[in-house]
């Protein structure tokens, strides 16, 4: 059978349009795959951007850009440069190893049931009481006894707070805010749920930044969040503990001379 001029365009346009559909472009002689830019796309409005014809646009022009700059690169042989091929192989090696944990966490999904237990933890340890304190932290367990004698004397805790080496609460007085017991050292909090309303220690608390004169101002019954409130940052903190012990148990499998 032979072909006209015409019917051998139309074959040529038949079988070419499936394999230019599948490209982005072809720059030089070589094809961008369309699937670069879904990959992209994907990555950005992941990051919080909006897909819309603007950014798969800015992301083609993107792609094409790359792609006459990769073969300049390759063109100049910066490749073979040696510290050019270390980074490419970290980069390699994060992002594979980042795949990879990515499929564990799919592969062993964190339960409803683990969230629960976790949630239930969090908020025994929180306790049912919040505390407001104010406190003066000193280097020397000294300067700490010489400004309980101050207080006992009749001085202002707001006042002597000034020279705490807390900068963040000495300029308000030495105010910590309402806070949990969990939220301090414990030597700290053992002192602060000691003291009644308005009572200061009368020995300095030794923690390891300094010692401490405590004052409680208040306490009240503790606002903790509902588990719905909470439940992406459990569900992460207990995807990134699967990660943590996957590595782990890969690392000690592995035979290290």
């Amino acid at each position: 059978m032979t072909f006209k001029p015409a019917h051998l365009l139309v074959v040529l346009l038949a079988t070419a349009l499936p394999a230019l559909a599948q490209n982005l472009a072809v720059v030089n002689g070589k094809a961008i795959p369309s699937s670069r830019v879904e990959a992209m796309v994907k990555q950005l409005t992941a990051q919080g951007q909006q897909d819309s014809p603007q950014l798969r646009a800015m992301v083609k022009q993107e792609l094409i850009n790359r792609e006459v700059l990769m073969q300049e690169a390759e063109k100049s042989g910066v490749a073979a440069n040696p510290e050019v091929k270390n980074q490419l192989e970290i980069a390699r090696q994060s992002l594979l190893i980042r795949a990879l944990m990515i499929e564990h966490v799919k592969k062993n999904p964190v339960t409803d049931a683990e969230i629960q237990a976790e949630y239930d933890k969090a908020k025994a340890q929180a306790g049912d009481k919040e505390y407001h304190a104010y406190h003066i932290l000193v280097d020397k367990e000294d300067e700490a006894k010489a400004i309980i004698s101050k207080l006992k004397a009749g001085a202002k805790f707001e006042e002597l707070a000034k020279q705490s080496k807390d900068a963040g609460s000495a300029s308000k007085g030495g105010d910590l805010d309402w806070a949990s017991p969990a939220a301090w050292d414990p030597a700290f909090s053992q002192a602060m749920t000691a003291l009644q309303k308005g009572q200061f220690t009368e020995t300095p608390v030794k923690t390891q930044f300094g010692f401490h004169i405590i004052k409680l101002d208040d306490v009240r019954a503790a606002k903790f969040p509902t588990l719905e409130e909470v439940k992406p940052q459990i569900v992460d903190g207990l995807q990134q503990q699967r990660v943590q012990a996957y590595q782990q148990t890969l690392v000690k499998k592995a035979k290290v001379q």
